[in-house]
């Protein structure tokens, strides 16, 4: 006989607080308020604002929110605000974790 190894992938599903995400990308729209130098950076190379952080702080986004943030394009922080808040609403707060179990059969 031979062993086939058969995987079991199973989901979590986790509802996050959408507080959380709402405190994050307020903290990044406060460093683009206080700081015109970040807010420039913000506007023109989001993924190096989000990198550099600011003032030492760096902010805690998701893959998939970075992504959301990375694909907006705007020409002013109100238009980004406005733009990252109405994506930030659409977005199911869902964390998929899988777990892995891995069982043999004997055939």
């Amino acid at each position: 006989m031979l062993p086939t190894k058969i995987n079991h992938s199973s989901i979590s599903l986790t509802l996050q607080d959408p507080s959380e995400d709402c405190m994050e990308l307020s903290r990044l729209l406060a460093a683009a308020v206080i700081s015109p130098r970040f807010c420039d950076l913000l506007l023109k190379d989001p993924q190096a604002a989000l990198e550099r952080g600011y003032q030492g702080e760096t902010f805690c986004f998701s893959q998939g929110q970075r992504d959301l943030i990375l694909s907006i394009r705007s020409d002013s922080l109100a238009d980004l605000a406005c733009k990252c808040w109405r994506t930030f609403n659409e977005e199911l707060p869902v964390v998929m974790s899988p777990a892995r179990k891995t069982e043999y059969l004997v055939l």
